[in-house]
């Protein structure tokens, strides 16, 4: 048997210091995942492209710095962690690394700005993939929101509640 195979059970729990050690990883690596991305675009670009650099090309430029610093902010808040007075960690905020949780779509927002970033170089037309996110959103809203909440079959009442409520009605 390997030892690479996944624990039978419950996983452990990880500790507040072990959490705000891992958060501020996580943000190093998006951190620099923003700067090769940017970095990689204005290079890129300034050197082979410069003769068709247009305003849509700095304005998407902008936008997805925008994004970066927004998702950013984000996450930074979300792993902000809360000391006492003598110093002592209260709270390690929210673990970033946690699956399914808020702090994976600002993730894969990331990632998906930086590929599309990066990608943009060539064609402008690359952008259009970003949109690919809020339609995500839409999805993750219906299926998780919304649909459960129109299609949902009404609480079943028994007899006995169903009698109660009737007496109510005809008392009023």
């Amino acid at each position: 048997m390997s030892s690479s195979a996944s624990p039978k059970g419950k996983q452990g729990t990880k500790g507040r210091k072990q959490i705000v050690e891992e958060n501020k990883a996580t943000l190093q690596f998006y951190i620099y995942i923003m700067c090769a991305a940017t970095c990689t675009h204005v290079v890129v670009s300034c050197v082979f492209f410069w003769s068709t650099l247009t305003f849509t090309s700095w304005f998407f430029l902008f936008f997805s710095l925008s994004v970066f610093a927004a998702s950013y902010k984000f996450l930074s808040m979300m792993a902000k962690a809360t000391y006492s007075d003598d110093g002592a960690l209260l709270d390690g905020g929210i673990d970033l690394n946690m699956e399914s949780g808020m702090s994976e779509h600002a993730k894969d927002l990331i990632l998906l700005t930086a590929i599309v970033q990066i990608l943009s170089v060539f064609s402008l037309y690359v952008w259009w993939l970003w949109l690919s996110a809020p339609l995500r959103a839409v999805y993750l809203i219906w299926f998780n929101i919304l649909s459960p909440w129109f299609f949902s079959e009404a609480p079943e009442v028994n007899e006995k509640k169903q009698k109660k409520m009737d007496r109510k009605l005809r008392r009023r």
